[in-house]
């Protein structure tokens, strides 16, 4: 078998591995309302498995370098869902999601520009949740309809989400580890949800789970810092492993005290 070959199949195994994952989240979130929809999408169903197959291919040095160019990427992400959450309370999704992904796009290229630490990653982070999180807040509480599946809802999902993966993994034996770090964190959950939750659900049911990531949006960034550290020290396997556990970690301690503060009402 040729390597091109080789390739091809391989690549589109990490497509339908990732897409999969992805589709299947999104579906438990439509069912499950903001809150736990929120915190499934803010685990790394979609930059996890974009990192699993950077690292069968690249170095552990390869990977810490990726994570310092994600980490102020996740700051972006928080400011593309507030862009999002205002404006789908009364524009259409095109303007919404168009102008949040703008967003997004026109703050990867300015972080590209920066040589980052991780201290600074980590100041960026927090200077965003600390300005995002009270202007979310209010519009974290929004009952979710009952949503009827289109035909189209799930091919849609996993062409966006396999799109991603073979992007990541075609491109990062050229444009190195910093872009791939900026790739693989490109927010393709959210704008699924974007794209197929406000044409039928409405903007701010929708806005709804965005709104309420923020917090889980935290525990990624995180998990990024961790994968950053534990690479360069014990490797990728070990530096993957610790990141997906604090990411984990991190979203069932928001459901328990979710469901305590439920409980005193």
């Amino acid at each position: 078998m040729s390597p091109e070959l080789i390739f091809l199949l391989t690549l589109v195994l990490r497509m339908a591995i990732t897409a999969a994952f992805v589709v299947t989240a999104s579906v438990i979130t439509e069912r499950s309302g903001p809150v736990i929809g929120a915190l499934v999408a803010t685990l790394p169903i979609s930059a996890g498995p974009s990192y699993v197959f950077l690292a069968l291919d690249h170095d552990a040095a390869f990977i810490a370098e990726g994570a310092l160019a994600s980490l102020p990427i996740n700051a972006a992400t928080i400011l593309l869902g507030l862009t999002y959450v205002i404006l789908a309370q009364r524009r259409s999704v095109l303007v919404s999601a168009g102008a949040a992904v703008a967003v997004w796009i026109a703050l990867a290229s300015l972080i590209r520009s920066v040589h980052w630490t991780l201290a600074g990653g980590l100041i960026v982070n927090a200077i965003a949740f600390a300005i995002c999180v009270p202007l979310l807040q209010r519009y974290r509480h929004v009952k979710m309809p009952i949503v009827a599946r289109r035909w189209y809802d799930i091919p849609l999902r996993a062409c966006l989400v396999a799109t991603l993966v073979a992007t990541v993994v075609t491109l990062s034996g050229w444009v190195g580890p910093k872009i791939s770090g900026i790739i693989a964190l490109f927010p393709a959950v959210f704008t699924s949800m974007m794209l197929i939750l406000h044409p039928r659900i409405g903007g701010p049911p929708t806005a709804a789970v965005l709104a309420n990531s923020a917090w889980g949006l935290m525990g990624l960034g995180v998990a990024i810092a961790v994968l950053h550290v534990a690479a360069l020290r014990f490797g990728s396997v070990i530096g993957l492993s610790l990141a997906l556990a604090t990411c984990v970690s991190w979203n069932l301690a928001l459901w328990w005290n979710e469901r305590r503060k439920l409980a005193r009402c």
